[in-house]
């Protein structure tokens, strides 16, 4: 597991990102629970994320910011990896973000895989 904290700020909501290897559906449970022990994981408000698994099957998670799975997803598609999940975890703020939350979790999602093919 790849854990990048505190990849960026904006009106009072953080960002970061954790990038690993997965093999089924059980394994995406597993990474999401491992990352959310982390004491300062278990307090963020978001965990979005999406996986391909080896056989090729796409799942995602938005855990209430929406769309953000599909975005991460896609990125994942086109970089066409499988047997990785992708989470970007945010820290709310208090101020909606609006449309800016789409490329920050771009932003996220790029280090993200950058620090993959890094490693």
């Amino acid at each position: 597991m790849i854990v990048l904290e505190d990849l960026l700020r904006d009106r009072g909501s953080r960002y970061a990102a954790a990038v690993g290897p997965v093999a089924d559906r059980a394994g995406i449970d597993g990474f999401l629970s491992t990352l959310r022990a982390r004491r300062k994981f278990a307090k963020a408000t978001h965990h979005s994320w999406a996986a391909i698994l080896p056989d090729g099957t796409p799942l995602k998670g938005d855990d209430g910011e929406a769309g953000a799975g599909a975005v991460i997803l896609k990125m994942l598609e086109r970089e066409g990896l499988s047997g990785q999940i992708v989470v970007v975890t945010r820290w709310y703020g208090g101020v909606h973000l609006g449309g800016d939350r789409f490329a920050h979790i771009v932003t996220c999602t790029r280090a993200a895989l950058t620090a993959l093919r890094a490693a």
